[in-house]
C-alpha cells in the first residue's frame, strides 16, 4: 500500500443522499472534496428547498427490521458510519415497523454537517459536463437533465433509459376529520403511529370509479416507458382491477376500526411527515391526477372530505444508466475508471439504496485518490455489496431499477424449514452480513489512521 504525499482531491457532483454520503466518506478518509450543487441557482421540478439530501417523494426510509433487506442495509450503513443514517436516526418520527423522518430536520442535519466539514468545499453552481480529468463522483440523481444529461449520454454511449416516479400528496393534520378517521398501526405494531381512513364497500366503489375516470396530467412519454412498481400511480394501480388497491395501499388487514370493532372494507393510511405532527402523507397514493382532481377524488375518502394540502401529488421522469454495460462493481466507468457514478442514476432504487451506492463510490474513489490498493471489497453476502454486483452484472438481460432485496444476496447455506424457516433464514443472512460489515468498518478505520492494512 502506498499513499500520495500531496493532499488528494475528488470532485463530487450533486448533494443528494448519494452525493452527501460519498463526500462524507471521502472526507473521513482524508480526501479533500469539491462538492457541486446547483439548487440555489436552479431546482428540478421535484425539489423545493435549498437543503441537501432533500427527500422528494416519501419521508419513509422503509422497513427497520434487519430481517428485511432494506432494514439490514440500514444497519450495515450504521456500522460503517453513514452520515445519512446518523441523520435519519436523529430525525426519526413514529412509523410503526418502518423508519420515517422529519424531512426538514433530516435534510438540515446533513446540510449542516457537510457545510461545516473542513475537508469539503461547496461550489454552488450548475455543472454542465462531467470533468474528464481528475477523480469525479457523479451523483446528479435521476432527474439529471439538459446539457449535463446529454454529456453523460455521450460518455456512456447509451440510448435513453427512463422510468417514471411519483410523490404522494401531503395534507395538514388539522384538516383530517378524526370523527371518522382513527389512529392505529397494522396489527398494533408501533402504537398509534398512523391515521387510518376506513371505507365501507359503497364508499370504496364510489372512490374507485371516480379514480379510474379522473382527469390525469399529461406526462410526456408516460404511456410508453417504465413505471417502477414501488412508485406506481394509484390510478394506474386501480386500472388493473376493482380490488387491486385493496391488496395494496388500501389493504384493511390488521386494522380494526374502534367504532365498529371490525376491519373496514378498505382503509387508507396516513403517515406522520414531520416531528410536530402537523403534516401527514397519503401512503401509497403517488399520482399524476391533475391537482383539482386530486382534491375532488381524494376528498371522497372518509376523513379527507375537507383536507387541506401542503403538497399535491406530482410525477416526474427519472433517468438511469444501463449500468451493467457501463459500470464496474466499484461504481467506476469501464471506459473512464476515474469517473464514478452513485445514486439512483446507477439503477439502485430507493433512498437507502442510493446512500449505499454513495458510500461505496466514495470509498472506492478515496482509495484511487490516495493511490491505495483497495483493502476490502464487500461481496454479495452483504446487501451493500449485492447491489454493487447487481448493477454491474453483464449477465442481466433486461436491466431495470432495483430495490434492496434478499433475491440478489448470496444464498445462505443450510435448510430452513417450517413456518419460521424464512424468518430464520433471513436472520442468518443478517448475522452473516453484519459480521462482514463489522470487519469492513474496522478496515476503514485503519485507513483513516493510516495503519498497515491486512487482508
Amino acid at each position: 500500500m502506498t499513499s500520495n504525499s500531496q493532499s488528494p482531491r475528488v470532485k463530487v457532483i450533486g448533494a443528494g443522499l448519494a452525493g452527501c454520503e460519498a463526500a462524507h466518506v471521502l472526507s473521513r478518509l482524508g480526501v479533500k472534496v469539491d462538492l457541486y450543487e446547483m439548487k440555489s441557482i436552479r431546482k428540478s421540478p421535484a425539489h423545493h428547498s435549498d437543503g441537501y439530501a432533500e427527500l422528494v417523494c416519501s419521508n419513509s426510509l422503509r422497513a427497520a427490521n434487519i430481517e428485511n433487506a432494506v432494514g439490514l442495509l440500514k444497519e450495515e450503513l450504521r456500522i460503517l458510519g453513514s452520515l445519512i443514517m446518523e441523520s435519519a436516526d436523529k430525525a426519526a418520527v413514529p412509523a410503526g415497523g418502518a423508519l420515517a423522518v422529519d424531512r426538514d430536520e433530516f435534510s438540515g442535519y446533513i446540510t449542516n454537517a457537510i457545510k461545516n466539514d473542513p475537508n469539503i468545499t461547496i461550489h454552488e453552481e450548475e455543472v454542465t459536463s462531467v470533468p474528464r480529468e481528475g477523480i469525479v463522483v457523479v451523483a446528479t440523481g435521476p432527474l439529471t437533465d439538459d446539457t449535463l444529461y446529454e454529456d453523460i449520454m455521450s460518455l456512456t454511449g447509451d440510448s435513453d433509459l427512463h422510468f417514471f416516479d411519483a410523490a404522494a400528496p401531503i395534507v395538514t393534520a388539522e384538516s383530517i376529520d378524526m370523527t371518522t378517521a382513527f389512529k392505529a398501526s397494522r396489527y398494533g405494531k408501533g402504537g398509534d403511529d398512523y391515521i387510518n381512513c376506513p371505507m365501507n364497500k359503497d364508499e370504496y366503489l364510489a372512490f374507485y370509479n371516480a379514480l379510474i375516470t379522473a382527469e390525469r396530467a399529461d406526462v410526456k412519454g408516460f404511456d410508453k416507458e417504465i413505471v417502477f412498481e414501488g412508485c406506481m400511480p394509484i390510478e394506474t394501480m386501480a386500472s388493473r382491477g376493482e380490488d387491486t388497491m385493496r391488496f395494496g395501499p388500501l389493504k384493511p388487514v390488521g386494522l380494526i376500526n374502534p367504532r365498529t370493532g371490525e376491519e373496514p372494507y378498505a382503509c387508507l393510511q396516513l403517515r406522520q411527515d414531520d416531528r410536530a405532527k402537523s403534516m401527514y402523507n397519503l401512503v401509497g397514493f403517488q399520482t399524476r391526477l391533475k391537482w383539482p382532481e386530486q382534491k375532488r377524488v381524494f376528498g371522497m375518502i372518509p376523513g379527507l372530505q375537507n383536507a387541506e394540502y401542503y403538497r399535491m401529488g406530482v410525477m416526474h421522469r427519472n433517468t438511469y444508466l444501463n449500468s451493467p454495460m457501463v459500470l464496474n462493481s466499484d461504481y467506476s466507468m469501464k471506459k473512464y475508471p476515474n469517473i464514478f457514478f452513485a445514486g439512483q442514476i446507477t439503477g439502485v432504487e430507493g433512498y437507502i439504496e442510493s446512500t449505499g451506492s454513495g458510500f461505496l463510490a466514495g470509498y472506492y474513489a478515496a482509495m484511487k485518490a490516495l493511490n491505495m490498493e483497495v483493502p476490502f471489497v464487500p461481496n454479495s453476502e452483504t446487501v451493500i455489496g449485492s447491489m454493487a454486483e447487481y448493477i454491474s452484472d453483464s449477465n442481466v438481460k433486461k436491466f431495470v431499477p432495483m430495490n434492496a432485496n434478499f433475491g440478489i444476496v448470496a444464498k445462505m447455506p443450510g435448510k430452513f424449514k417450517g413456518k419460521n424457516g424464512k424468518k430464520e433464514k433471513n436472520a442468518a443472512i443478517a448475522a452473516r452480513s453484519i459480521d462482514i460489515v463489522c470487519h469492513f468498518a474496522d478496515i476503514i478505520n485503519k485507513c483513516r489512521t493510516n495503519e498497515e492494512l491486512e487482508g
